[in-house]
């Protein structure tokens, strides 16, 4: 089985999510689907200037992933210029926060996306390995979803 894809962590959500070339004819136009991260990846890299490393730390992403989502966006961006083909901003495996959750119960460690944690109920936050609802940001948590910082809290009481 493969690996579950890691969230990414993004900085920018674009105005704009979609390019069309502009075209005499009224015909319907290909376009390539560009991923939030895909977009960040050139954001940080292309547009601010950063090297791999910084914006890997950026995106809470290894280097080697880093380079392959600049390399598919690249090639995305690329073919829409060459060939005249839209470009649609969508979809991906990005957050804006990425929240470190700690069981209570059996100490287990994992990530989450901020996001989900504005689709569900609290009480329905559960642990992966013992399904405990006994579940906190770890401390430090930087997402503003943690201790001190962290929108959770230690200070509400079902956890």
């Amino acid at each position: 089985m493969p690996r579950p894809i890691k969230w990414r962590k993004i900085e920018n959500i674009p105005g704009q999510t979609a390019f069309i070339p502009v075209r005499d004819e009224n015909i319907q136009i290909e376009t390539n689907v560009l991923k939030f991260e895909e977009l960040e990846a050139i954001r940080l890299k292309d547009l601010l200037g950063y090297d791999q490393i910084e914006c890997a730390e950026k995106m809470e992403v290894s280097r080697p992933t880093f380079q392959r989502i600049l390399l598919s966006a690249r090639e995305k961006i690329a073919d829409s210029l060459v060939n005249g083909k839209g470009i649609q901003v969508r979809g991906g495996k990005a957050t804006q926060n990425i929240c470190r959750l700690i069981c209570s119960e059996c100490g287990y460690r994992w990530v989450e996306n901020y996001e989900k944690f504005e689709t569900v109920l609290e009480s329905d936050i559960k642990c992966p390995k013992c399904e405990s609802i006994k579940v906190v940001c770890e401390k430090g948590c930087r997402t503003g979803y943690g201790f001190g910082n962290c929108r959770r809290g230690e200070q509400r009481n079902n956890f």
